[in-house]
């Protein structure tokens, strides 16, 4: 692992200073450099690590639109202390732009990686491949196969970003016609087709699963392959890209359709046909659903804790001890101490160690489910309409909600995954340093006494909610801030089983199969099946035995499962739903007011400006007029 971070530092910085439309010119002409880099086994294998280099780079969540933009968290803009890039949390202000878009993955700017020089070195990599004389045939056949799952995995993050795609099977020589690096976007189903076609070809040859995990956690295996397979047929099936009649009229400049034209049925059962596979060779290696288990430390665990452990640490869990983890990336994730609230005196005296700011709106709080397991203006015995009504902590809810604490009445009654997922005004806080369940930490949000609270511009939370689940409950902030690392998973076997559920409720509507694993996750979560849930408790008892209802249930139990996990952006993108989820008002709470009945008072921190046009990026306006036979996005 070490060595792989150490490569991909010094050849990246090596190879990688081209930028997109210099690549759409020529190739590289570091010639002496290339054939050096294939010289032997050892160098050859370090230009293999550079091939994962975008990767690594890309495990940081604050450039990855399924998180800055997926309406989950708001970053308050302009900080002059704790700084990170905030051109993906701007995007759903209306910042996006043709001249210089934010997040840019076609040229590699504005806090994003180019994909088009990723895949030009998978393809001088595959071009040099027969160089090392004392390569192995199987190391050969591994490497060739990764380098294939790289080249559809890079293909793949530029189509769900820019829809149709040049494909860039092999490098363009350097002895190039003008025309022939003048290189055209292709239709999207070839796209599909193409990253489809290297996924099964890599797969065969991949290692089920990594063995030696000290060094090569990160590298590709069959299940990564097989499970991004099944992820790119449903980003193929799903409304953006499955006959959008937004995308209908969409041509090259000549004349050549790029979007199919009609919506295809078949593409949902062939992405179903991709999960179970998935999900096949997922549990015949071992794979399933995580459950927390007590250390010896701890003696006197609650159920309610250790189902608030289970769901974070599905997360968190270190790569080894996690049974559902597909596929994670080697560098830790980096903003825990943007997803801690202070609970300490010492921690609220050294506010400017830990910047506290990524702030959840009320909207993506209310996705969660009441206990019963329905949506919480659905559940006929929650009281929704009197969800702001303040009320003390009790005996009974002491390990979520502080005894004698006064919060609101939209606290209590929630599923697990609400407490596992988020922090808030009075709510308990498992970990930090303290492992007593009685004596466990609460946050105190409510204005500048607070110790969660506001204490200046540069370290506010700007809505009274914390994404708790980025954080391990080993982490402590008190004296300074201590974390315990874990990698942010990309693939985990939950998103994995909803996928399947999805692709089958669109396949054949409601059915034993879909809910088999629909609810897998809902009983990990300390739920009951979507059956009994509805049928005793929802004021549409039948809405989980229509399709209809049925995805609305899907689509929302994604949402809460992978929530913060860098999934809802570009769920919400695929199925559409994305411009509705931002067309209203971001809001939390008062969070300067002190009073419970003032503090509980919704007030708006963003209005957000999505349109239509943005579901897919711009390509940059300097790229169009280096290029003329690219032709812009729709409605940019």
């Amino acid at each position: 692992m070490k060595r792989l971070t150490a490569f991909i530092c010094t050849l990246a910085a090596l190879l990688l200073g081209v930028s997109c439309s210099d690549y759409l010119d020529v190739t590289p002409e570091n010639v002496g450099t290339l054939e050096y880099a294939f010289h032997n086994r050892n160098e050859a294998e370090n230009y293999l690590f550079s091939c994962y280099a975008y990767l690594q780079r890309g495990a940081d969540n604050v450039t990855n639109a399924g998180f800055t933009t997926s309406s989950e968290i708001i970053y308050p803009n302009n900080l002059s202390q704790h700084p990170i890039n905030e051109t993906g949390f701007n995007l759903i202000r209306g910042t996006q732009n043709a001249g210089s878009p934010g997040l840019n993955s076609w040229d590699g700017e504005n806090g994003n990686y180019s994909m088009f020089r990723s895949i030009r070195i998978c393809n001088t990599m595959l071009e040099g491949i027969d160089q090392p004389i004392d390569l192995s045939p199987a190391e050969k056949t591994r490497w060739i196969a990764e380098v294939k799952f790289l080249k559809a995995y890079y293909h793949y993050l530029l189509v769900r970003k820019y829809g149709p795609v040049p494909i860039v099977d092999k490098n363009i020589p350097i002895s190039a016609e003008v025309e022939d690096v003048r290189v055209k976007r292709e239709p999207l189903d070839s796209v599909f087709h193409y990253i489809v076609r290297l996924l099964d070809e890599a797969a065969v040859d991949l290692p089920p699963v990594i063995t030696n995990q000290a060094r090569e956690l990160g590298r590709a295996t069959r299940l990564i392959a097989l499970s991004v397979k099944a992820e790119v047929l449903m980003t193929a099936a799903s409304p953006l890209f499955n006959g959008n009649p937004d995308y209908a009229d969409y041509k090259d400049k000549d004349g050549v359709v790029l979007f199919p034209q009609a919506y295809d049925a078949g593409k949902w059962a062939r992405a179903a046909d991709a999960c179970r596979e998935a999900i096949q060779a997922c549990e015949e290696q071992g794979l399933r659903l995580y459950t927390f288990i007590q250390p010896a430390n701890i003696s006197n665990l609650p159920e309610a804790l250790r189902q608030v452990l289970t769901i974070q640490n599905a997360v968190t869990e270190r790569w080894d001890l996690n049974s559902e983890l597909i596929w994670a990336l080697n560098p830790t994730f980096d903003h825990q101490g943007y997803a801690t609230p202070r609970m300490t005196k010492l921690a609220a005296v050294n506010i400017f160690s830990n910047p506290s700011t990524f702030a959840v709106p009320l909207s993506t709080t209310d996705l969660f489910y009441t206990e019963h397991g329905v949506p919480i203006q659905e559940d006929k015995n929650w009281d929704y309409a009197n969800r702001y009504d303040i009320q003390s902590g009790g005996p009974d809810t002491r390990y979520y909600i502080q005894q004698g604490y006064q919060t609101i009445r939209g606290h209590f009654g929630r599923e697990p995954r609400f407490y596992a997922s988020l922090a808030f005004d009075g709510g308990i806080w498992y970990g930090n340093g303290q492992l007593d369940p009685d004596k466990s930490f609460y946050v105190q949000a409510r204005g500048v006494s607070g110790l969660a609270g506001p204490k200046d511009r540069n370290t506010i939370n700007i809505t009274g909610y914390w994404p708790k689940k980025l954080v391990h409950y080993l982490s402590v902030y008190d004296d300074g801030f201590q974390p315990v690392h874990f990698r942010l998973p990309m693939m985990r076997l939950a998103g994995l089983y909803l996928l399947y559920a999805e692709a089958l409720n669109e396949v054949n509507g409601p059915g034993e199969e879909v809910y088999t694993y629909l609810n897998a996750v809902r009983l990990r979560a300390g739920l009951p099946t979507v059956e009994a849930a509805w049928s005793a408790h929802s004021t549409h008892p039948n809405k989980y035995q229509n399709q209809d209802g049925l995805r609305q249930i899907i689509h929302q139990e994604r949402r809460i499962e992978l929530c913060f996990e860098a999934q809802s952006g570009w769920d919400l993108r695929r199925w559409k739903e994305l411009q509705q989820v931002l067309s209203r008002p971001m809001q939390g709470w008062s969070v300067y007011e002190e009073e419970p009945s003032r503090y509980y008072q919704p007030t708006t921190v963003i209005i957000p400006n999505f349109g239509l046009r943005d579901y897919l990026w711009p390509i940059k306006q300097n790229a169009l007029v280096v290029n003329p036979n690219l032709v812009q996005n729709p409605y940019w």
